[in-house]
């Protein structure tokens, strides 16, 4: 079972967007980060370890499961761990199994834990994957009697799968994927966002289209466009979806809630993540392109000095 300690660093990464961009972008140690890519908190979480700590580290679970599937389908009344209705329980927090992970090379293949939770997350909607694709999903050896067996251990811990019941959403590539493996997807693609993406080279070479005269008109543009983003990126890092066997208070209104938390459930926690790590490379090209806007014209007359200049844009260093 996953530490109830180490486990709160993946959720909080995720939650809180430590990983991203806490207001900056993901935080990695022992990695140089891009002295372009705006201000950010030195004490972020790296969400690196976190994820190194879920794969390996199997101890207790987590203390907050009070209502953590009160609001799917399918639980039916807890059993014991044997399935008699004796003195054990089944918490949502347990490991249900270990898979393999999917786009690992061979040389460095990681196992995930799948907790109880997170079936009963692939077995409600919006997914309601039937016994094949769970199986495929658990990386089960097919089998004449797979499907019934597969069955008859989700019903040891309460959860009802019918047979014969169809899919409700359509599979994709991030289907195969377990919620931890999804999340280590979206760090190593907010990393590479962060580390790769050329925004100054995008930048200086669209710059080259504007003349001096439009260069005003441009800075307007550019800066309605960061404030745009970030009150999106703002909005997405409230959210407080479901992930692996953490379920923390909701920040936002359900009616927004709702729609985060269906596209997390069918990109298993990997689309928020990566939006947001898209967003901050966007809003690096715009810092760059403010800046390289002022190097190349000079605001004479509009601001001051450059410390009026920080107060207006704070993202834009010297």
């Amino acid at each position: 079972m996953i530490s109830a300690i180490r486990m709160n660093f993946v959720w909080t990464v995720y939650a809180h967007q430590n990983y991203v961009l806490s207001h900056g972008g993901f935080s990695y140690g022992g990695g140089e980060r891009r002295a372009d890519y705006g201000a950010r908190e030195q004490h972020e979480l790296a969400l690196h370890h976190a994820l190194h700590s879920a794969e390996e580290t199997p101890n207790a679970g987590m203390d907050d499961t009070t209502g953590f599937m009160t609001d799917l389908p399918l639980l039916k009344t807890m059993k014991g761990r044997d399935g008699l209705g004796g003195t054990g329980s089944c918490a949502p927090n347990d490991v249900f199994c270990s898979v393999p992970g999917r786009l690992s090379l061979l040389s460095s293949t990681s196992k995930y834990k799948v907790t109880v939770a997170e079936v009963q997350r692939r077995l409600s909607p919006p997914e309601c994957l039937n016994a094949s694709l769970l199986g495929g999903v658990l990386r089960r050896a097919k089998s004449k009697n797979g499907g019934r067996l597969l069955r008859e251990k989700l019903e040891k811990i309460g959860l009802n799968l019918p047979a014969g019941r169809r899919k409700a959403a359509n599979v994709t590539l991030l289907t195969s994927l377990v919620e931890a493996e999804a999340v280590h997807l979206a760090r190593d693609f907010g990393y590479v966002c962060e580390t790769e993406f050329p925004a100054r080279a995008l930048a200086e070479y669209l710059a080259r289209q504007y003349a001096e005269h439009d260069s005003r008109r441009r800075r307007d543009l550019l800066q309605a466009t960061k404030q745009v983003i970030k009150e999106l990126m703002d909005l997405l890092n409230q959210d407080r979806s479901p992930l692996c066997n953490t379920r923390p208070p909701h920040l936002l209104e359900p009616a927004i809630q709702r729609h985060l938390t269906h596209f997390s459930l069918i990109s298993h926690g990997f689309g928020g993540p990566a939006i947001v790590a898209a967003l901050t490379a966007i809003q690096n090209f715009l810092n760059e392109s403010l800046k390289h806007l002022d190097k190349l014209y000079p605001q004479s007359g509009m601001v001051s000095s450059s410390m009026d200049k920080t107060k207006m844009d704070p993202d834009i260093k010297k």
